[in-house]
Formats: structure tokens, C-alpha cells, sequence
């Protein structure tokens, strides 16, 4: 008889841990699907920040680079790398890393004629 109920219980947990797995599998999924729409949004959008009311530069003066920064603006007395973020997003490793190199001033301006 214990045998019977073992053997039953044996079954319903691996049933139980196939749709477990099949779930997390799924959630992984959903999550990397919205991680990727948000991206996406955060891209579009950032295209048209130096566009608003609020951005407190002259949006003619912007240059957009893309990556690994967003653009830079050109001011008469500076020039500003610029990244904007939407969100809870966060700057990348690589942009942590220009970053700091502005702030040590360990930024160049080189020359090339041909």
C-alpha cells in the first residue's frame, strides 16, 4: 500500500518540477522580452532629448554619437559628453569608465591631416 502512495507521490513531484521548470523557463523569457521593449523605448526616446523644453542647452550645438555615449554638446566655453537615461537604467561598465576618464581631465585633442 505505501508503495502505491510513494510511487503516486513520485510522480506528482516530478510532474510538479517539469511544470516548475517549464514556468521559469517561461518567466526568463518574458523578463529578457521586456528588458529588450525597454531598450528599445530608451533609444527612440533619447533620440529627441535635446529637443525638449527642459534639455538647458542649445539643441544645434548637440551631436549625437551613439555609442558607447549618447553625444556631446558643444558649448562656447566647454564640451559636455552627454548620455541620457530613461528609467531606472544605469550607466554601463564602459560608460563608468569614460566617465571617470573625463573627471581625472585624462581627455585629448588629436590632429590628423592626410
Amino acid at each position: 500500500m505505501y508503495e502505491i502512495f510513494f510511487a503516486i507521490a513520485v510522480i506528482f513531484l516530478v510532474i510538479v518540477i517539469y511544470f516548475y521548470r517549464k514556468l521559469q523557463k517561461e518567466v526568463s523569457e518574458l523578463v529578457s522580452d521586456k528588458q529588450s521593449i525597454l531598450t528599445r523605448h530608451g533609444k527612440s526616446v533619447e533620440q529627441f532629448i535635446p529637443f525638449l523644453k527642459d534639455y538647458p542647452y542649445s539643441k544645434e550645438n548637440f551631436r549625437f554619437l551613439g555609442t558607447p555615449i549618447d553625444g556631446m554638446q558643444f558649448e562656447n566655453e566647454k564640451v559636455i559628453f552627454v548620455e541620457f537615461k530613461t528609467g531606472e537604467s544605469k550607466l554601463s561598465e564602459r560608460q563608468e569608465r569614460i566617465k571617470k576618464l573625463v573627471e581625472q581631465k585624462k581627455v585629448e585633442f588629436k590632429e590628423f591631416r592626410m
